[in-house]
């Protein structure tokens, strides 16, 4: 079996950021794209759920997993095209996303360091449209490399064909159709940097940067990061939580008013605003609240945390209950971010 390896009842404990004990029936971890085509006939996985798996970085794994879990291995970053305004740059769907944010600075390339610190990998990234301090990754994308599991094939698919959103994509609302294999970034070597999201130019000017290069931008953006979000390393998560509530403009506005000091944030219609979910959830009272291991961190009320012996369930207990509170509270309605495995996300209504 060239290209891959194959472990049956595996342990996925060590395979995502929150820590939770989990197995999988079968595990293939791939280190070449082209023994996809070998791995997809094999009978246990062609007639059996698949589940992608990255760096277990959003994912809650809250029963045994059946079928197939596949995690991408292969990790080459290169440069396809360079010109004097910009590059495009092709990273492997194994690829370390952070790793990733740092080899384009070193090459002088822009676009990405707002994206710093970011856990997961470059092969997730599409499928969330990751996004942090005013930057989604979608902008820089110009072509997603992908298997289709329908037709078999490899495939291509350009920006407007991956149907970006806010923390949404083609690929998440398909999970079981698309294998992400390499992404192309298309990446300025001059560009205006980001920088008036809430603390950035706070910690740039903290850093003596009055005239900031993109490093500097990624160190401050990291700072804070460091400093408002617990490591996973230290302690298990999976980064924030809950997407921030997308709100019509009127309804947003009500709330607003009704709750002076409530964060309202521009999204991608202008008849739309984001509501910060972190301030709703504080404003409840909820930072610090534990269910059993499982607790809302006390450095971020978006990010839950495992203390050390919280099962999947535990966790998915404590969102649900920190959606119902917000809901009486507030009477918006908090979606989680991470992809829950082996159980259903219980949307609170009226």
């Amino acid at each position: 079996m060239s290209g891959y390896r194959l472990l049956e009842n595996a342990s996925l404990e060590g395979r995502n950021t929150f820590r939770v004990a989990a197995r999988a029936s079968l595990l293939a971890d791939v280190y070449h794209t082209d023994a996809l085509s070998e791995l997809l006939a094999y009978p246990a996985v062609q007639h059996g759920p698949l589940l992608l798996l990255g760096a277990g970085s959003n994912i809650v794994f809250v029963d045994e997993v059946p079928g197939v879990i596949l995690s991408l291995a292969m990790h080459d970053i290169r440069i396809l095209v360079d010109h004097d305004h910009h590059a495009i740059v092709r990273a492997e769907a194994g690829v370390l996303w952070n790793d990733l944010v740092h080899w384009t600075l070193g090459h002088r390339l822009l676009g990405l360091e707002n994206l710093v610190l970011i856990p997961g990998t470059v092969g997730a990234a599409p499928i969330q449209n990751i996004g942090a301090y005013g930057v989604e990754v979608g902008e820089f994308i110009e072509v997603v490399e992908a298997f289709d599991r329908q037709t078999l094939r490899a495939c291509r698919l350009n920006r407007a064909d991956c149907a970006f959103g806010y923390r949404d994509s083609l690929f998440k609302r398909e999970p079981d159709r698309w294998i992400i294999t390499a992404v192309e970034f298309h990446l300025p070597r001059q560009r205006e940097l980001m920088i008036d999201y809430a603390g950035v130019p706070e910690e740039l000017a903290a850093m003596g940067a009055d005239v900031p290069r993109a490093a500097q931008v990624a160190e401050a953006i990291a700072r804070l990061r460091s400093r408002k979000l617990p490591n996973p390393v230290v302690l298990g998560n999976a980064g924030s939580f809950f997407k921030n509530p997308v709100l019509a403009l009127n309804d947003a506005e009500a709330l607003a008013d009704q709750w002076p000091g409530l964060p309202v944030f521009g999204a991608s219609d202008d008849t739309l605003r984001k509501v910060s979910a972190a301030w709703l959830i504080e404003q409840c009272g909820l930072r610090g609240y534990r269910c059993g291991d499982a607790a809302v961190s006390e450095q971020h009320a978006l990010v839950l945390v495992n203390h050390g012996c919280a099962s999947g369930r535990h966790v998915l207990a404590l969102a649900q209950q920190v959606a119902l509170r917000v809901f009486e509270h507030f009477g918006v309605a908090l979606e989680p971010e991470p992809r829950i495995v082996g159980a259903t996300w219980q949307p609170v209504t009226a």
